[in-house]
């Protein structure tokens, strides 16, 4: 009786322990199952996000030239722009003083014309002499304009030019073709190549004919 009873302990033992080893093969399975398909998902989320092909050496080392090329270029140009840049400052950095000191050349003309035109200091010793020294002083500054590349424009008796002169008045003069600077108002210069201010000028017009307007206006008349 009781090696019956052992017998069967030992065959329940038994059935425990293959239900259990079986339980853990399927664990197994069903854990690398599980593992497989993750794989399996985590490779096609890697074809989505890079679905082109591998690139081959040559393409790569192609794609690396381009980069190559277009930084150069990129530094070329911004070497260029730099040199550019230091030029126009070291011709031009003075530009905005030199226009500010024209204003010197402006107040020695309207003292010229001011003592010129006082009655009381007409043809007198001490006008000749001042005159004499603000035309020395006048002088030395176009010297020193001349120098640094500041020179006057020459505009008197030839044609309007928009791009040095501009037209404040329009002076009668059949004399001259229409549109001659007669008459400088105030004097433009140039720094280098370029337009320091312009000249302020008269231009001559053609005057109208008084006679061809009477003979009209008779011709107008009498036809009434």
């Amino acid at each position: 009786m009781e090696k019956e009873y052992s017998q069967n302990t030992d065959d329940s033992i038994s059935q425990k322990e293959d239900i259990n080893n079986e339980s853990s093969d399927d664990a197994i399975e069903t854990s690398k199952k599980e593992g497989d398909d993750a794989i399996e998902t985590s490779k096609k989320e890697g074809d989505d996000q890079h679905p082109e092909a591998e690139k081959s050496p040559e393409e790569k080392i192609l794609e690396l030239e381009d980069k190559l090329t277009r930084s150069f270029a990129e530094m070329e140009n911004q070497r260029r722009r730099f040199e550019k840049e230091k030029e126009e400052a070291y011709e031009y950095g003075g530009f905005s003083f030199a226009r500010e000191a024209l204003n010197l050349i402006d107040n020695l003309e309207r003292s010229k014309q001011i003592l010129n035109n006082d009655e009381t200091l007409k043809n007198s010793e001490a006008l000749k002499k001042t005159l004499e020294h603000l035309e020395i002083i006048n002088k030395d500054l176009l010297s020193i304009f001349s120098k640094n590349s500041i020179k006057p424009i020459e505009c008197l008796n030839k044609k309007l030019d928009p791009n040095f002169h501009q037209a404040m008045m329009e002076i009668e003069d059949n004399q001259k073709e229409p549109g001659t600077i007669i008459q400088e108002i105030q004097k433009g210069f140039t720094i280098k190549d370029r337009l320091l201010r312009p000249s302020l000028v008269g231009v001559s017009k053609k005057t109208p004919r008084t006679d061809q307007k009477d003979k009209e206006n008779k011709e107008n008349t009498e036809t009434k």
